[in-house]
C-alpha cells in the first residue's frame, strides 16, 4: 500500500519497514502528518522493504531494528552499499544500537514510542542534508563531444569521441574503432586515457581503452578476464582482455559510474 500527502515535486519518498503491524501502521500514519513527505511505501520485513527500493525511488528509509530475516541494521548495510543511498532513521524501542547506527550513516535514531514532534526533527534533518548536498553540487555544464581530426592519403576525417567503442595501441599510435571502422591517429594511448576518463572511458588493459556505455559484462577466459562490449553501429561485438590489476577498478565503474551521463560528454 502506497500513500501521497504532500504532491510537491520536492516532497521525501519515503519507505516504513517494521515487522510489527501496529507500529508500521502508526509509523505510516505519524509520516503523512508531517509537512514535507510525500509518496509512503510500507513493508513488513527487510526483503519486502529492497524489493520496494528496486522499483521506486526512495528518499528515505524510517526502519526498525529488530526484525526477522535482515535486521534493520543489516539493511542499512546494504543500503549504505548504494550507488546513491537513501537517508536511513531507525525508529527503534532499544536505545543501545545508537552508536553503531550512525556508524552506518543514519540521519536520526528515534525511540519508540514515537513523537510526532521527533519524526518532525528527522524529517527536518533529511531535507536540511539534501539542500546541503544540492548547494555544494552546482550543476555539471554541457561538454560538446571531443572531435579527432585523422589524416589519411591528405584527407582529414573528424572523428566524434562519442562514437569510439574502444581504442587499441598500435605502437606510439592509437586506433579509435568506430561503428564505421577504424581510425589511427598519431595519440599515445596513455594520453587518451588521461583525456577521456571523465568521459567514460577506462583503460582495462595496457592495450585497450574501451567506452563503458558499451560495457555489456565481464567473463571469465581460461585464466583471465575479458570485457564484453555490446555491437555499435555497423561494427559487431567485441571481447577484449582485462588486465588482472583492472578487473576491480572496472567493476566499481560499472556499478557506481554514472554511465546515463557519458554519452553526452
Amino acid at each position: 500500500m502506497t500513500w501521497n500527502t504532500d504532491e510537491s515535486p520536492t516532497a521525501l519518498r519515503v519507505l516504513a519497514v517494521d515487522d510489527e503491524k501496529p507500529a508500521l501502521d502508526e509509523l505510516v500514519y505519524l509520516l503523512s502528518t508531517q509537512s514535507g513527505v510525500g509518496e509512503i511505501h510500507r513493508a513488513g520485513e527487510s526483503t519486502s522493504a529492497l524489493r520496494l527500493l528496486r522499483a521506486h525511488p526512495i528518499d528515505a528509509v524510517f526502519l526498525d531494528i529488530d526484525m526477522p530475516g535482515l535486521t534493520g541494521m543489516e539493511l542499512a548495510g546494504i543500503l549504505s552499499e548504494f550507488a546513491e543511498p537513501p537517508a536511513v532513521v531507525f525508529v527503534t524501542a532499544h536505545d543501545d544500537h545508537a552508536v553503531a547506527a550512525f556508524d552506518l550513516g543514519a540521519v536520526d535514531y528515534l525511540l519508540k514510542p514515537l513523537r510526532a514532534a521527533r519524526l518532525a526533527e528527522a524529517v527536518r534533518r533529511i531535507v536540511a542534508a539534501r539542500v546541503s548536498v544540492q548547494a555544494a553540487t552546482p550543476p555539471e555544464p554541457a561538454h560538446p563531444s571531443e572531435v579527432i581530426p585523422v589524416e589519411l592519403g591528405g584527407v582529414t576525417t573528424l572523428v566524434n569521441r562519442a562514437d569510439v567503442a574502444w581504442v587499441e595501441a598500435d605502437g606510439d599510435y592509437a586506433r579509435l574503432h568506430t561503428g564505421t571502422g577504424s581510425h589511427l591517429v598519431r595519440i599515445p594511448l596513455s594520453a587518451l586515457e588521461s583525456r577521456w576518463e571523465d568521459a567514460g572511458f577506462l583503460r582495462v588493459h595496457r592495450s585497450y581503452l574501451v567506452a563503458l556505455r558499451l560495457v555489456t559484462g565481464l567473463r571469465s577466459a581460461g585464466t583471465g578476464t575479458v570485457v564484453c562490449l555490446r555491437a555499435e553501429g555497423a561494427a559487431g561485438a567485441v571481447e577484449l582482455p582485462v588486465s588482472r590489476r583492472q578487473v576491480r577498478e572496472l567493476k566499481q565503474r560499472l556499478v557506481h559510474g554514472p554511465r546515463q551521463n557519458w554519452s553526452q560528454r
